[in-house]
């Protein structure tokens, strides 16, 4: 397997690349760049590898710049020892993201979910889920403008923009706005699915749809798995499943 790594610290690059090796006798890698100028002549002048990794905070600047000016058919294995660009990483094609200092259980880990999302991608059902999203995105569905709640002894009109999630409750469906409030609402979640639009609205597990702008933060979690901070907040741990997790990183991504 053809391995691109990005890299400004040679030590860092050097262990990296041993702890490859050792995870895998077939793991070549091709290049080691430094800066995102480096990184993008590579690319476009060679094929893509079948992995990258990369560092974020690069020789010059962040590592996401390289996505702007090269179309990466690569996906990405982030390195690096901040937390803090779990989201947009990923809103590119990243399989996972890893703290520094790298551990080889970790490195194993990630490895294994790559291979994992490779099968999956390589599923008739999976493909067929991944076509129907994306032509959802483009539109073509009609989608509802807004909910009629109870307010106390009124109706009121909530618009969709309004609206930062759906959830799930004691056999009831609440609407969460954007302001904090909520209301109950006489839809299913599976129901709800076919009145939003889905470049706006995701279902995130079994509980919860939500409004893109209200995904606020996103974390890798166990197994493949991803945790996601809601705005206003959950009271519960908000976790993608691993089969999932795909799907919303398109989303992300659109």
């Amino acid at each position: 397997m053809d391995v691109l790594i990005i890299e400004d610290e040679p030590l860092a690059a050097n262990r990296l690349q041993e702890l490859l090796e050792e995870c895998h006798s077939e793991i070549n890698v091709v290049a080691k760049c430094i800066s995102v100028e480096k990184t993008v002549e590579w690319l476009n002048t060679h094929k893509h590898p079948e992995l990258i990794f990369s560092d974020i905070q690069i020789a010059d600047g962040l590592s996401f710049e390289v996505f702007k000016q090269v179309e990466v058919q690569s996906p990405v294995i982030f390195t690096t020892a901040f937390d803090q660009y779990a989201i947009e990483a990923f809103e590119v094609n990243s399989v996972d993201y890893l703290l520094k200092p790298i551990k080889l259980q970790k490195l194993l880990q990630s490895l294994a979910k790559f291979e994992q999302l490779k099968k999956k991608f390589a599923s008739s059902t999976l493909q067929e889920k991944l076509t129907e999203l994306t032509e959802l995105v483009k539109g073509g569905k009609t989608s509802k403008s807004r909910f009629l709640v109870k307010s106390g002894q009124k109706i009121k009109a909530i618009k969709i923009e309004q609206i930062a999630y759906f959830y799930s409750q004691d056999k009831l469906t609440m609407l969460m706005t954007h302001e904090g409030q909520k209301f109950p609402i006489d839809y299913s979640l599976d129901e709800l699915v076919g009145m939003l639009k889905p470049k706006d609205f995701f279902k995130l597990n079994r509980k919860i749809i939500a409004n893109i702008d209200a995904t606020h933060t996103i974390h890798p979690h166990f197994k493949g798995r991803l945790k996601v901070e809601l705005e206003p907040s959950f009271e519960e741990e908000v976790i993608i499943s691993a089969e999932r997790t795909p799907l919303f990183k398109i989303w992300l991504n659109q």
